[in-house]
C-alpha cells in the first residue's frame, strides 16, 4: 500500500490502529537525532527538508557533499567519521551512490557499525543490490540496530521540496514508527514488504524507467537519421503507445536539446542496470532486454559519456551511427 501525505489520516484509521508504544514514539519522535551520510544532490534536499520539519540534524563530512553552510547555519553538526556520527544519532539516513559506498560507510575502520548505539535505526535511501542489503541488515541488527531499505524516486527538486517517493522494505511496525520522519521528506511512501523489498522494487522501477528512456533515445536517434522531424515523432508517440512520463522527460531534449528536466547521468543509469542484472541473476529471472539496455549504456559510458545525462543519449547514439 502507498501512503501519501493526503491520505495518511484515513490510513491510520483503516489500515491499522497504532499501539500505545507507537503513539508515544510518534509524539516524541522529533527529539530523536538524525544523522545524514551523503549530502549530495538528493541528500542535501532530504537534509533541508528534515530541518524544515524541526528534526535535529548531523551529517558526515565528505568531499562529495554539496555546500553545507546553510545546514550548519540552521543548527546541523558535522562529524568526521561514521562512527562519531553514529554515536550521536538515534536514526541514520544513508544517501550514497550504491552498494560499494553503503558497505564502505558501514563496515570500514571508523565506520557506522563501530559507533552504532543500541536501538539506532539505519535507513538506506541508496539504490543497492538486494542480496547485499540482506547482509547489511543482518550486520546492523547484530550490532544492536534496526534497518529499513527506503530507496527513492524523483529528482533533487522534489527532495528539496519534501516530495520524494519512497519504497520501503523492512518490519512493518518499524516502518510505521518511522513514518513521521519519512513524511518529512517524502510525499508518497510505499511499504514494499520485508527487508530488501524496497531495493528490489527500486531496481524494477529503474529498469522500466531507464529501459524506456534508452528505447526512446534510440528511436529518436533513428528518426533523426531517417529525416523524420522531431515534432512529428513526438506528436505520433504522444497520441499512441509512446505516451507517458518518459516521453515528457525526453521531449525537451528531442525538440530543442534541453536536458534540464531529467538530470540523471548515464553512469548512474548504467550502474542501476548492472544492479538489476545482478538481482536477475540471483533470482534466475529472464534478463534479455535488460542485457541489451545495459550494453547500450556500457558503450556510451565507455566512449567517454559517463557524466552525460540520459536525454543526451539521443545525440550520443546519433553520433555513433554517423561514424
Amino acid at each position: 500500500m502507498t501512503i501519501s501525505k493526503s491520505n495518511i489520516s484515513a490510513w491510520v484509521v483503516f489500515e491499522s490502529r497504532p499501539t500505545k508504544q507507537q503513539r508515544t514514539s510518534h509524539m516524541s519522535s522529533k527529539q530523536q537525532r538524525v544523522g545524514m551520510i551523503g549530502v549530495g544532490l538528493m541528500g542535501h534536499g532530504i537534509a533541508s527538508s528534515l530541518q524544515r520539519n524541526d528534526w535535529p540534524l548531523s551529517f558526515l563530512e565528505h568531499p562529495g557533499n554539496q555546500p553545507v553552510e546553510d545546514l550548519i547555519a540552521k543548527g546541523a553538526t558535522a562529524y568526521p567519521t561514521g562512527a562519531a556520527l553514529a554515536s550521536h544519532s538515534d536514526i541514520i539516513i544513508l544517501c550514497v551512490t550504491g552498494t560499494p559506498q553503503v558497505e564502505e560507510v558501514l563496515f570500514s575502520d571508523g565506520g557506522v557499525l563501530e559507533g552504532l548505539r543500541s536501538g539506532t535505526v539505519v535507513i538506506d535511501c541508496s539504490t543497492a543490490i538486494p542480496s547485499s542489503t540482506l547482509r547489511i541488515a543482518e550486520a546492523v541488527e547484530a550490532a544492536g540496530g534496526r534497518f529499513l531499505d527506503a530507496p527513492m524516486t524523483r529528482t533533487p527538486k522534489e527532495a528539496a521540496e519534501g516530495r520524494l517517493n519512497l519504497i520501503v522494505g523492512g518490519d512493518r511496525e518499524l516502518f510505521e514508527a518511522q513514518l513521521p520522519l519519512l513524511q518529512s521528506y517524502a510525499e508518497n511512501i510505499t511499504h514494499a514488504g520485508p527487508v530488501g523489498s524496497g531495493h528490489k522494487l527500486k531496481l524494477l522501477h529503474n529498469f522500466v524507467s531507464v529501459g524506456f528512456s534508452t528505447v526512446l533515445a534510440e528511436a529518436a536517434a533513428c528518426a533523426e537519421q531517417g529525416s523524420i522531424e522531431a515534432e512529428v515523432l513526438i506528436d505520433v508517440l504522444a497520441h499512441g503507445g509512446g505516451a507517458g512520463t518518459v516521453l515528457e522527460r525526453l521531449r525537451p531534449y528531442i525538440l530543442s536539446r534541453d536536458d534540464s528536466g531529467f538530470r540523471f547521468s548515464i553512469a548512474n543509469a548504467h550502474k542501476d542496470m548492472g544492479y538489476y542484472l545482478a538481482m536477475a541473476n540471483d533470482t534466475g529471472a529472464a534478463k534479455g532486454a535488460a542485457a541489451g539496455i545495459y550494453q547500450v549504456l556500457d558503450d556510451a559510458e565507455s566512449s567517454g559519456h559517463a557524466h552525460s545525462t540520459m536525454p543526451e543519449l539521443v545525440s550520443i547514439l546519433t553520433d555513433q551511427t554517423r561514424k
